[in-house]
């Protein structure tokens, strides 16, 4: 049996290693890319502090934008600080909110508290385009930054506190950017000095609370700052939920028909700031006190509404993601989503033209240098095929629609497996295999007829237990399949230009 000549032996390895540096390649790019659309309408953070919006160091000078040339009396607020993973994504979400309630004809201006070094372009989208208020501070410093339990994501937090010196209005609504109307809430400027929400059944939630501005509050909150008020999180909601300890004794907001405002602190019901866990039990608002008019999402931070992931392991976040496309659309990611597209299916289109063609017989080498090589390479081709299903992930902009978002994923979650399905010599369909089940298993969760959530789970882990005897089957097959392609002399070129004896022949089918 004759031996493949070592220019043949060369191809599939020399095609590993160039499809390896494609990857590579396409990686960097995209990251590139990814970094930049989150800049789109940004600018450099130093250039930043040089913006000259409204604020509170100099409040007789007034510079209004948008809604904030109108004299209203009372104003919805949100605040926006860098410094975090996560800035581009608050930003959209800012936006959003800002939008959502002016097209449900708030009679308030809205208003955003932003640190002095938000980027200058993303202030001008605020002010001009969605017509809103912005009010530049400089950052609280945290005193409880060095708590053991803080979460560093919060250290920035307490400039919410900023709410109480918009001295110009007589209520302010103070809102996180992760809220979602449903409605318009204007009644809440009818309610007392402060008032919140209990989502929990003992502590009030400061994602959402009505307060009356007052230069006096601010100070002592700042003097409270200074002099280490206990705050058992480190964060806003500890130090406010201290600041108002007595707020459960208090009686529950109505708001009166007359349109009067009332005095002293009131709880707001519940159907004021709905969390979205209660959603998830019966898929539907199971909430028979208050008026069900804003939704929040005070999960987990890689949860969040505005991640194309989150929906549908979360299906609310559906019902953001279309408020988004109403009010400002996603102008912003698809030139990225379009280059990416086009990327990933010229990736498969590539690595089908350039399969190798071995239809001849080849010898097995058993030396000590070819084994190790042989280990070698099947370690790399588990970690391509993982990589193949992780790296997508990064690469895809993270406030894109879900069902392009996750369209997206599996495009190209499946070119990147065409590499390694044409490198190794792998068998296509069982290669696939985990990619139909993450197919299949987003159609469970997305299937709109379920009882309620606990009939939802049980369909999805029926759906896991059924697919697993079939994913451990094709990864043992995969593995059988690499260690005959990895065996192969056509795989591993000859280092030398001596022959080795034939031991077994090894036929390519």
């Amino acid at each position: 049996m004759v031996p493949v000549s070592m220019g043949r032996n060369q191809v599939p390895f020399l095609l590993l290693i160039s499809e390896g540096l494609a990857v590579l390649l396409l990686l960097l790019f995209f990251t590139t890319s990814a970094t930049a659309y989150e800049v789109v309408g940004g600018a450099d953070r130093d250039r930043a502090s040089v913006h000259t919006t409204t604020s509170f160091s100099s409040s007789a000078e007034v510079a209004v934008a948008g809604n904030g040339g109108r004299g209203r009396t009372n104003a919805y607020a949100t605040m926006m600080y860098m410094g975090t993973p996560r800035d581009y994504e608050f930003y959209v979400a800012t936006r959003v909110l800002v939008r959502s309630l002016a097209r449900l004809g708030v009679d308030a201006d809205v208003v955003v508290i932003a640190s002095r070094d938000v980027p200058l372009r993303w202030v001008h989208s605020l002010e001009h385009e969605d017509g809103a208020r912005v009010v530049s501070v400089d950052n609280l410093n945290n005193p409880y930054k060095d708590q053991r339990n803080f979460d560093r994501r919060f250290k920035l937090s307490l400039n919410k506190l900023y709410a109480w010196n918009l001295v110009e209005y007589e209520r302010v609504v103070m809102l996180d950017a992760d809220n979602l109307f449903l409605k318009n809430a204007d009644e809440l400027f009818q309610c007392g000095q402060f008032c919140a929400v209990f989502i929990n059944p003992c502590i009030f939630h400061t994602g959402l609370f009505v307060l009356q501005p007052s230069a006096e509050v601010f100070s002592d909150m700042k003097h409270q700052l200074e002099v280490g008020k206990e705050n058992p999180d480190g964060a806003d909601q500890g130090f406010i939920g201290g600041y108002f300890p007595h707020l459960l004794d208090q009686p529950m907001f109505y708001p009166p028909g007359n349109g009067s405002r009332l005095e002293g602190q009131f709880r707001l019901p519940l159907g004021y700031q709905m969390d979205a866990s209660y959603y998830y039990l019966k898929l539907r608002w199971n909430i028979p006190c208050g008026p069900n008019k804003v939704i929040t999402f005070p999960g987990a931070a890689w949860l969040k509404p505005w991640y194309w992931w989150s929906w549908p392991v979360l299906p609310l976040g559906i019902s953001w993601h279309e408020q988004r496309r109403s009010v400002l659309g996603y102008s912003s990611e698809m030139p990225f989503v379009v280059i990416q597209s086009i990327f990933f299916l010229a990736m498969i289109a590539m690595t089908r033209l350039a399969r190798p063609n071995f239809s001849k017989l080849c010898n097995r080498r058993a030396d000590k240098s070819t084994s190790f090589m042989q280990a070698s390479l099947k370690v790399l081709a588990i970690w391509f095929i993982l990589a193949a299903y992780v790296v997508p992930f990064l690469l895809i902009p993270h406030t894109i629609h879900p069902l392009v978002g996750w369209s997206l994923y599996l495009l190209g979650s499946f070119a990147l497996l065409s590499i390694a399905i044409n490198a190794f010599l792998l068998p296509m369909v069982t290669v696939l295999v985990p990619w139909f089940g993450i197919a299949g298993v987003l159609f469970v969760m997305a299937y709109p007829w379920y009882m309620d959530g606990v009939v939802r789970a049980l369909a999805v882990f029926g759906y896991a237990f059924c697919c697993a005897p079939f994913m451990w089957a094709s990864f043992a097959k995969v593995m059988a399949s690499l260690q005959v392609s990895i065996e192969r002399d056509t795989f591993l070129p000859r280092m030398t230009g001596e022959t080795s004896p034939t031991t077994e022949p090894n036929k390519l089918y």
